[in-house]
C-alpha cells in the first residue's frame, strides 16, 4: 500500500493515536479481510463507525466495510465502497481497493463467497458479478441483481463517519438511494436457476446463526 500523506494523516485527526496505530497495521487488503474475518457476525440493527467497531470486534456487513475503508484510508488509500442490490434479500457492501489498475474488494459477511476479492478485475462491473454465484438467500434463490458507482467516504467526514459513537445512517441511506446499474436484463433475472444443493452448503460454512 502507499505510505500515507501529511493530508492523509489529517483526515485521520479525529481518531485516538492507538485507534490509528491499529488502522495502520492493517497495511494491506488481506490483514484487513482477516481482521473482518475475525469479527463476530452480528445481526443488529445498527450503523456504527470504524471506531465502534474497532472497541466492539463485531459487526455486519456495512460497519465491516466501514472499518475496511477506514483501514485502506489510513494506509493510503481512498475510503471507497459499492454497494450490491438484490431482491428478496439483503444488499451487499463491499470496500474497493485499487491496484496495478485492477480492483478487488474486502467485505464482511455471513456468507463464505461474499468475502475478499483479489485485484484482478478491470472494471467495478466485473468485480461485481464475480459475487453472482455466492449470493443466494435461503431458497437459493440467485438475488444478485445490480451494482453501484464507488462513493467516496470522504464525503462523510462532517457526520464523522469514522469516529461518531451514534450509528452513521447516513452512509447506507446514502447507499440505497443512489442509482445502480443492473447487471442483466430482467428477462434473464427471471429464467435464473437456483442454486444447487452442494453450492449452497458450502457458501454456508462457517455461517453464525441468527
Amino acid at each position: 500500500m502507499p505510505r500515507p500523506s501529511t493530508k492523509q494523516a489529517l483526515s485521520l485527526a479525529g481518531l485516538t493515536p492507538s485507534e490509528v496505530r491499529a488502522l495502520r497495521r492493517l497495511n494491506t487488503p488481506s490483514k484487513i479481510q482477516a481482521f473482518l474475518d475475525a469479527m463476530t457476525y452480528d445481526y443488529s440493527d445498527t450503523a456504527r463507525s470504524p471506531r465502534r467497531v474497532l472497541r466492539e470486534k463485531r459487526g455486519h456487513c456495512m460497519e465491516g466495510a466501514l472499518l475496511a475503508a477506514a483501514a485502506l484510508r489510513a494506509n493510503g488509500h481512498r475510503p471507497l465502497l459499492m454497494d450490491l442490490e438484490a431482491v428478496r434479500d439483503d444488499d451487499h457492501v463491499i470496500a474497493l481497493y485499487r491496484e496495478h489498475g485492477l480492483w478487488g474488494g474486502i467485505a464482511k459477511s455471513n456468507y463464505a463467497g461474499l468475502r475478499f476479492r483479489a485485484p484482478v478485475y478491470r472494471t467495478l462491473r466485473e468485480l461485481a458479478l464475480s459475487y453472482f454465484d455466492s449470493y443466494y438467500n435461503l431458497k437459493g434463490e440467485r438475488t444478485l441483481r445490480a451494482y453501484s458507482r464507488t462513493v467516496d467516504l470522504r464525503k462523510f467526514d462532517a457526520q464523522h463517519w469514522m469516529t461518531s459513537e451514534e450509528d452513521v445512517w447516513c452512509v447506507p441511506e446514502y447507499l440505497a438511494a443512489m442509482h445502480h446499474t443492473p447487471l442483466f436484463p430482467e428477462k434473464v433475472a427471471r429464467k435464473l436457476p437456483r442454486l444447487d444443493r452442494r453450492s449452497f452448503e458450502a457458501g454456508q460454512h462457517g455461517m453464525v446463526k441468527h
